[in-house]
């Protein structure tokens, strides 16, 4: 299962529209090369095949995560509980600093400083998942094991 917001998978759905519209253009850039001559010596083929290529192995991602995805209905959720789409406000119990993290199903990629996104299978997302305001969640990272107050659910 791959679980995401309505908003992310609405996201991977446009992504896809992207990608197989990509399709008629790679191949006519391939069909356009092929023209040039000689296919062992041409540059311009072997990067339309390789992004061609490239192309067809995201289009398969894509349609993977939306074939198993779990889009999540946090309306239905007790309050206070931690689940995908949330976002929250963790205090660092050893030096006292506060972070927001949302956890999120297909992280973005955007490195918005406000914001730090983790996904649930991380170590991170691991820990919050599930978890309600006021625990204090424990999480294993590279550098050792670090406690985190959940102080409460930004929405």
């Amino acid at each position: 299962m791959n679980y995401m917001t309505a908003d992310e998978k609405k996201n991977l759905e446009k992504q896809l529209k992207q990608c197989v519209a990509k399709q008629k253009v790679l191949s006519d850039r391939i069909g356009r090369a092929r023209e040039l001559g000689d296919l062992k010596e041409n540059a311009e083929y072997h990067a339309a095949k390789e992004d061609q290529g490239m192309n067809e192995a995201k289009i398969k991602d894509i349609k993977e995560k939306l074939a198993s995805a779990v889009v999540t209905d946090n309306e239905s959720l007790p309050d206070g509980m931690v689940f995908i789409g949330a976002t929250v406000r963790l205090r660092n119990v050893e030096t006292e600093s506060e972070d927001l993290y949302r956890l999120v199903g297909e992280a973005s990629g955007n490195l918005d400083d406000d914001l730090i996104e983790v996904t649930p299978n991380s170590p991170m997302g691991q820990a919050l998942m599930k978890s309600h305001v006021g625990e204090v969640v424990r999480v294993d990272l590279r550098r050792g094991e670090k406690r985190f107050e959940i102080v409460e659910i930004v929405q």
